[in-house]
């Protein structure tokens, strides 16, 4: 077990990471663990989980959270490491060995290299701390002040700890390893005068003086454009000191090394002018993309002329004549060029970042089919004056029905590129690895590995040049390389749609992209911007020329056969996916073929689990799996989602276990909106039993409080609706009306939302039931929304029935809950004796059922009802009567609409103070709890007695956040 600050806030087990959920949990783990095994009392914890004054709730919901968290260490059997989450009176504490901290371990490996007598070892001690970084600190966590403080902290001790590592480097000789590293940590903090200073002497020092001084004048501009200020003494002592033409602290400056006598030197290094040097007249200059991080590829020009000296010119070389201007390289493995290459600009600029460190490795991950090895081959050959020893190439097939390429195969080739004889290549991998890895020692040689499977075949072939670059791309996230080698990822995502369309204009030409723009656009969207797919579809419409795109088109639309027409040759989608999915475990492809039946867009690892059938830990760590295989994307922390292409594959491995999976998951989708309606609005009634033959989940989500709830709610509503509409496809009608009829809290809070059509929807499947409960309830609902919308008579002809399908179900609450928004359309109709008797008979019904909640209600808008009558002390006395129903910490809505009412019947009694106090805590209370729409109902009510610029600035800003929302 590991418990992760630098980077990502998480906590990784032997089976992949625990899923901690909001960020907030994450927050609060983060506090923790920066006091652990110290108490941090709740006001602690409250400043880190709130930006501003923390909610009336907010201890109620810090002990959701770690009664949540408890359970996920409780159920990673944290205890055999010797944690423990506990309490301690009003206070939290985390008992952690500090060994499992990755902070702490960080701040012992600079101790340690403090206590180092060689450089060696201090460089060693402080690579590996830096190692332990994935990323911004408390990344994932919403940061409090006191976690930005910490965050902040964090990062300054990380930058002090890579220029510390600089400048180690620097005792070695090493120069040019420490420009590499600073190079990227200017780039990240281009403000930082110490990082800078830094690196203008490493470059001094490198022997690259022209880049030091660009770097110090664009590091000065900068200061004098951004700050207004000139560059501190750090950085303007180094510029003298370049000035001055002192290497500084005594440290002599770079100069060609002399092999010592006996030491047989390796093979001249071609200088880069043979393949960087200036084109002939009329020639292109070579493509800026390709340089390294200084923009000049790495190469320093030679003073007094134009030539270009390698840095490989400095180490032990016999002399060789320098080449001819482009004269080709000495080894080349790279394929062609890809044709029709587009967009990737951030990528391609990321793979040049990623280079430009020490031995880097560069992997380039992402889906089957979204252009891996077209990425790297435009990279490999746009960059080419980088590597003046040669580029080698090799397919692992790590993804072929064929099976992978043998590890001796692949090192015989570079071995036989690299001039070796073939009767002297070794017979077994690991002595063939060792040559290799000798031989590219003192080059610049580019490895590019294609279709990687896994790290260990990757390592195999890492050459061992602190100057060679390898490139590789893979399928699976190969976070074990990442761990070892410190290999930099470059995620590779979908085209968007412009690119894509730039694609098929490639290979179809612009004229026939151009005759039909929006057709080819639709053609991108169709084919999810995955490359392959965009590919396919060019070759069988090139094909075809007498074919519309528009036609085309329409025959993508159909999901039925979308995989069938991305198919060419052997060439295609399903193809692709289809070697992916063949080396995942069994639990894993079970879990994707399951996936392919969710009808929403996104899902957790509930829904998953609910989908196949497991529990929420086997579904996360099955996503896991799915995601290093880039099958699923995490777009949020527990947030999964499905490219539409692998939607349709997945589905098609298990069709048979459609209807299955459906009604697990459509049962999964009730249990977790019963668990939200019933967090959010505690005092409500249950709105109906379960369906028959409803499949519990084996775990259902738990809501700490009404916030979570709530949120929860409105970031499944699209899916719910979804989830509503398969339903009713599926004939599964009695799932469809409960589906939608559990969002009541969010439609309530929502109301003028567009609701209407799902419930339209809701409708259809309660008469297809012919359910008059169903019927009733949605009717009911239905109608308070035409009702908030302003559509009166559409509302009052949908609610007249409602009250009577109640009675014949036998459902005295629901009746009670009709006839109270029937008399609100009736009091709007100008109709108030029968909206006052209708309001009165729900008053009745709820207390012959002895339920509060539906009596609060009825109490409430009588009341209302009773103050546009002109009837203040009736009205204040029933709004008083239905306030001593709810205990103050629940029904913060409720509430701030009876004080409102309170406060207006004060002012229409003369009692001014009173009025004017009732009204300001109605707001207040509504301000605090969310409800928009309350606040700037009782904001309005004030600004009609009183002219406070308080209230007018309270009711301004609740009013735009209500345009905003709505």
């Amino acid at each position: 077990m590991e418990f992760r600050l630098l980077g990502t806030v998480s906590v990784e087990t032997l089976t992949g990471p625990l899923p901690l959920g909001p960020a907030k949990r994450r927050s609060l783990l983060a506090a923790l663990l920066l006091s652990a095994n110290t108490p941090v009392s709740v006001a602690r914890l409250s400043d880190s989980l709130w930006d501003d004054t923390p909610p009336l709730q907010a201890r109620g919901v810090i002990q959701g959270h770690v009664s949540r968290l408890r359970a996920l260490l409780v159920g990673a059997d944290a205890e055999a490491y010797g944690v423990e989450l506990a309490t301690l009176g009003d206070a939290y504490v985390l008992r952690v060995p500090e060994t499992l901290i990755d902070a702490q371990r960080f701040e012992e490996l600079l101790m340690l290299a403090r206590e180092q007598r060689g450089p060696a070892d201090t460089v060693l001690m402080l690579k590996e701390a830096l190692s332990l970084w994935q990323g911004p600190a408390l990344s994932g966590a919403f940061t409090g002040p006191p976690l930005r403080a910490a965050a902040h902290s964090l990062e300054e001790s990380r930058l002090a700890t890579v220029e510390h590592l600089a400048r180690t480097y620097g005792m070695l000789g090493e120069h040019h390893r420490a420009a590499a590293l600073l190079a990227a940590e200017t780039a990240a903090h281009p403000l930082r005068e110490s990082l800078a200073a830094e690196l203008v002497l490493a470059l001094y020092r490198a022997g690259r003086q022209s880049e030091a001084l660009d770097r110090f004048h664009r590091t000065r501009r900068l200061l004098a454009d951004e700050l207004g200020i000139d560059p501190g003494h750090e950085l303007a002592d180094a510029y003298a000191l370049i000035l001055r033409g002192d290497a500084g602290s005594g440290e002599p400056r770079p100069r060609p090394v002399v092999a010592p006598a006996g030491v047989r030197t390796p093979p001249p290094t071609r200088p880069a002018a043979s393949v960087g040097a200036a084109p002939p007249s009329g020639a292109a200059s070579p493509d800026p993309a390709s340089a390294g991080p200084s923009g000049a590829a790495g190469d320093v020009p030679a003073r007094g002329g134009g030539a270009v000296a390698s840095r490989a010119a400095l180490r032990p070389s016999a002399a060789a004549p320098a080449p001819h201007p482009g004269e080709p390289l000495p080894v080349d493995l790279l394929p062609r060029a890809p044709r029709g290459f587009h967009g990737r600009g951030a990528e391609l600029a990321a793979l040049t970042r990623a280079a430009a460190g020490e031995a880097p490795v560069c992997l380039v991950t992402g889906p089957a089919g979204v252009g891996k090895t077209a990425l790297a081959l435009q990279w490999a050959h746009r960059s080419g004056a980088l590597f003046p020893d040669g580029r080698l190439f090799a397919d692992l097939r790590g993804f072929s029905e064929a099976g992978e390429s043998a590890l001796i195969d692949v090192l015989r080739e570079f071995l036989l590129a690299l001039g070796v004889a073939p009767r002297r290549v070794p017979e077994s991998a690991p002595a063939a690895a060792a040559l290799f890895r000798s031989l590219t020692d003192r080059r610049r040689v580019l490895v590019v590995l294609d279709n990687a499977r896994d790290s260990a075949t990757v390592r195999a072939l890492l050459p061992g040049g602190s100057d060679c670059v390898t490139l590789v791309t893979s399928r699976h996230r190969l976070e074990g390389l990442i761990a070892s080698d410190a290999a930099r990822p470059v995620p590779l995502d979908t085209l968007e749609a412009d690119d894509g369309t730039a694609l098929l204009a490639g290979v179809l030409g612009e004229e026939r992209v151009l005759a039909e723009p929006v057709a080819a656009r639709r053609l991108a969207e169709l084919c999810g911007g995955l490359p392959l797919a965009l590919r396919v579809t060019a070759a069988r419409l090139a094909g075809r020329p007498r074919w519309t795109l528009a036609a085309f088109a329409d025959e993508l639309a159909d999901e039925r056969g979308r995989l069938a027409y991305l198919d060419v040759d052997d060439t295609g989608v399903a193809a692709s996916l289809r070697l992916t999915v063949q080396h995942l475990p069994p639990e894993a492809v079970h879990q994707f073929a399951r996936l392919g039946h969710h009808p929403g867009g996104h899902f957790d690892p509930y829904a998953a689990a609910a989908l196949a059938g497991t529990d929420p830990v086997a579904a996360a760590a099955a996503l896991e799996r799915l995601a290093a295989a880039h099958l699923v994307t995490e777009t949020a922390p527990g947030r999964w989602v499905l490219h539409d292409l692998v939607r349709l594959y997945a589905r098609g491995l298990d069709p048979a276990s459609a209807h299955d999976a459906l009604t697990g998951v459509l049962d999964h989708c009730i249990a977790t909106a019963l668990a939200a309606a019933d967090t959010a609005e505690p005092g409500g009634e249950p709105c109906f039993v379960l369906p028959d033959g409803y499949r519990r989940p084996l775990a259902v989500r738990d809501f700490a409080d009404r916030a979570e709830a709530m949120r929860w709610l409105a970031a499944e509503r699209e899916n719910l609706a979804l989830a509503a509409v398969a339903a009713r496809e599926a004939g599964l009608a009695d799932r469809t009306w409960r589906i939608i009829l559990l969002q009541w809290p969010q439609v309530v809070w929502r109301v003028r939302d567009n609701w209407a059509p799902v419930l339209e929807l809701a409708l259809e499947a309660a008469r297809a039931g012919k359910d008059a409960y169903a019927e009733s309830r949605v009717l009911t609902l239905l109608g308070w929304v035409l009702t908030e919308e302003g559509r009166t008579s559409e509302a009052a002809a949908v609610l007249e029935r409602s009250p009577v399908l109640a009675r014949e179900a036998g459902d005295p609450l629901g009746e009670a809950t009709a006839l109270i928004n029937l008399a609100v359309v009736q009091a709007e109709l100008g109709e108030p004796a029968t909206a006052t008797e209708n309001c009165t008979r729900a008053v009745e019904l709820a207390r012959e059922e002895e339920d509060r909640h539906t009596e609060m209600l009825a109490l409430q808008h009588l009341a209302r009802m009773q103050l546009t009558a002109h009837r203040p002390r009736e009205a204040l006395a029933c709004a008083r009567t239905a306030l001593d129903l709810g205990p103050e910490h629940e029904e913060a809505v409720r509430r701030s609409l009876l004080l409102a009412v309170c406060g207006e019947a004060h002012l229409a009694l003369g009692e001014e103070e009173d009025g004017i106090r009732l009204l300001d805590r109605a707001a207040r209370e509504a301000e605090e709890a969310g409800y928009d729409d309350g606040a700037v109902r009782a904001l309005e009510a004030l600004l009609r007695v009183s002219a406070r610029t308080e209230y007018r600035r309270r009711y301004d800003e609740a009013l735009r956040r209500l345009t905003a929302e709505g």
